[in-house]
């Protein structure tokens, strides 16, 4: 999916109790375990780009001092968002909406126009929050031929 960053809603709110943030280089092990628990190893090898990167591709939101999710850009291929992913009992919340926000307005300060959604999963999500739109063609595009364990 593109979406045009010239065109993002106005910044979001993270919801109440939740700080989003980028995480800090001595958090890696914590946070990558964290999508590894949560998510997969596939997604934490991609989380992992993010910490080589200054400043660090990805924002984590924490409630409570905990994680309770994450978002990341540039990872896998420059201008791309995602992985991004929320704890399930966090989901419905705006938090997702939040990180995917806050990421995208990181990836127009760092000077992109579009952003591409690589492998997007709840499409109608990001159509409805940011405008995104798919496109055509372009599945499994960067992804064709990846490695499965």
């Amino acid at each position: 999916m593109l979406v045009r960053l010239y065109e993002l809603p106005p910044p979001v709110e993270s919801p109440n109790g939740v700080e989003i943030r980028r995480p800090l280089a001595p958090e890696k092990g914590i946070v990558l375990d964290w999508i590894r628990g949560h998510f997969s190893a596939g997604w934490a090898n991609e989380a992992e780009v993010t910490f080589g990167r200054l400043p660090i591709t990805m924002h984590i939101a924490l409630e409570r001092g905990a994680i309770v999710g994450f978002a990341c850009y540039d990872a896998t291929c420059r201008d791309f968002f995602g992985p991004t992913g929320v704890a399930p009992d966090c989901r419905g919340r705006g938090i997702g909406r939040a990180l995917l926000v806050c990421s995208l307005y990181a990836m127009r300060e760092a000077g992109y126009a579009y952003a591409i959604i690589g492998g997007a999963g709840p499409g109608d999500f990001y159509a409805r929050s940011v405008g995104a739109f798919p496109i055509e063609g372009s599945s499994p595009g960067v992804y064709r031929g990846m490695l499965k364990p």
